[in-house]
């Protein structure tokens, strides 16, 4: 017997659970004169909106966004809030200094408690529980990698890492497989919805107009102009993340990478008295391709991972469909996590895109001559980097010299990706590297990374 077809799209199961996806604001009325505009309306975009506020009230402010706000990966991610340096502390190491390195990794752990303290205070509902993350190793290989990443993480301080051996992992979530996990507690789960949605509303208290249904066609100094009329601002901002090749000239800028994910039904309590993961903390492994997880606030498991990994000419979803192999992937290796799940039905699947600048490595942007400026390409590490970047952006707006403007991610700049065919042909070579490794790793033969992941490295540029 075959299994009925899963939900698929609606934008993603975390707006689905909330009723579905909102009504729209009212789009720009037309010609519009103001101090900031940002374009985007997804967490980068809410939160530098929301600090530009709090620091200056009288600061006239808007935001525009093509669908609504929390459309894009904001409202589609896994819910982890969590403290990873994307691209690396050392390339920062390299180009600023141990110091500069370290700073940047202690402001993230401190973002993660900052948006937690912010949602407290604003009275947003997420679902945000602080269980730390959780890695696993389930291959001789993986664990040499985890192993390997646990000494790494210990050489810097406020990593705060710990090494669990088989034994205490079981102890903690009770994975088929396991080998050994690494925790640290420097993240928290979240409602992804919840969060935009709850930051939107805070954001529109400040006095924040958000025009949703108005795209934004091209961004020059001074002006974003619009399908709805052209607006007028001494600053404007971008934080578009993936969907940012649709903008004019910006094309080749970042990569529109895509992830998917599927969720359960309600797992029963004797599930969980099996399995444990009492503390929630998310779940990731150690794979090439690797997974990312939560248990979410109403016992389902929230499992994502790569699909396709990109459409050729950058091009982005409409509705957050995700391919049916796609489904059957996850949902395969959910049930080899967890095979007392194989008997739960899987609920909702959905995709997304996220940025990735060609050197892998996030940037935060803004140019005092031009008013131009531009945060994102987080690389799934988003939840927790939009906020730093929204008070980064603030600051830089305000022309105050603080420690975030002076954290080595700003003024970051990276070569754009090539012309295609070319960028199709390497993204898809380097993700079915990944997978081929994953693969003769699967067999346990060797503890090595197997030789396909080395190639898949340099040509993807993480070496």
């Amino acid at each position: 017997m075959t299994e009925p077809p899963v939900p698929n799209g609606d934008v993603s199961w975390w707006w689905r659970s909330l009723g579905g996806t909102p009504a729209p604001r009212a789009p720009l009325p037309g010609d519009t004169d103001v101090d900031v505009a940002i374009v985007g309306g997804g967490y980068t975009g809410l939160w530098t909106a929301y600090y530009l506020k709090q620091a200056q009230p009288d600061l006239r402010v808007v935001v525009l966004e093509q669908r609504f706000a929390g459309f894009g990966a904001s409202g589609r991610n896994g819910g982890w809030l969590t403290n990873t340096v994307t691209g690396g502390r050392e390339r920062y190491a390299e180009s600023h200094g141990r110091d500069a390195a370290i700073a940047q990794q202690r402001a993230l752990n401190e973002t993660v408690d900052e948006v937690v303290a912010v949602a407290r205070r604003e009275g947003i509902d997420a679902d945000i529980l602080k269980g730390g993350e959780y890695g696993v190793a389930r291959t001789p290989a993986q664990l040499a990698r985890l192993r390997a990443a646990v000494a790494a993480e210990q050489a810097w301080p406020h990593t705060d890492i710990e090494w669990m051996d088989a034994a205490a992992a079981a102890s903690r979530i009770r994975i088929a497989g396991s080998l050994g996990a690494a925790w640290h507690p420097h993240c928290a789960r979240v409602h992804p919805a919840k969060l935009v949605r709850g930051l939107a509303d805070a954001v529109e208290r400040l006095g924040v107009p958000i025009h949703e249904q108005t795209a934004v066609r091209e961004i020059t100094p001074g002006r974003a102009v619009t399908d709805r009329g052209t607006v007028r601002a001494t600053h404007v901002l971008r934080a578009t993340e993936g969907f940012t090749a649709d903008l004019r000239g910006e094309h080749r800028a970042w990569l529109p990478m895509n992830s998917s994910m599927i969720v359960t039904e309600p797992l029963p309590a004797s599930f969980w008295d099996e399995v444990g993961w009492d503390g929630y903390e998310t779940l990731g492994d150690f794979a090439h391709v690797y997974m990312y997880a939560q248990r979410t606030a109403d016992d389902r498991i929230a499992f994502g991972g790569r699909g396709v990994p990109y459409r050729y000419g950058s091009r982005v979803d409409t509705d957050g469909t995700t391919q049916t192999r796609t489904i059957a992937s996850l949902a395969r290796l959910l049930r080899e996590f967890f095979p007392d799940a194989a008997g739960t039905p899987i609920a909702h699947a959905w995709a997304g895109v996220l940025g990735v600048p060609r050197d892998w490595a996030a940037t935060v942007v803004h140019d005092r001559a031009t008013g131009l400026g531009w945060a994102g390409g987080y690389v799934g590490t988003g939840v927790t980097a939009t906020n730093l970047a929204g008070r980064t952006l603030a600051d830089l707006v305000l022309e105050r010299d603080t420690g975030l403007t002076r954290l080595p991610w700003v003024g970051h700049r990276t070569r754009r990706w090539e012309v295609e065919p070319l960028r199709w042909t390497a993204v898809n070579a380097i993700y079915t590297a990944y997978r081929m490794a994953d693969r003769v790793e699967a067999s346990g033969s060797s503890d090595r990374t197997a030789w396909p992941a080395h190639v898949a490295d340099v040509v993807a540029g993480r070496h």
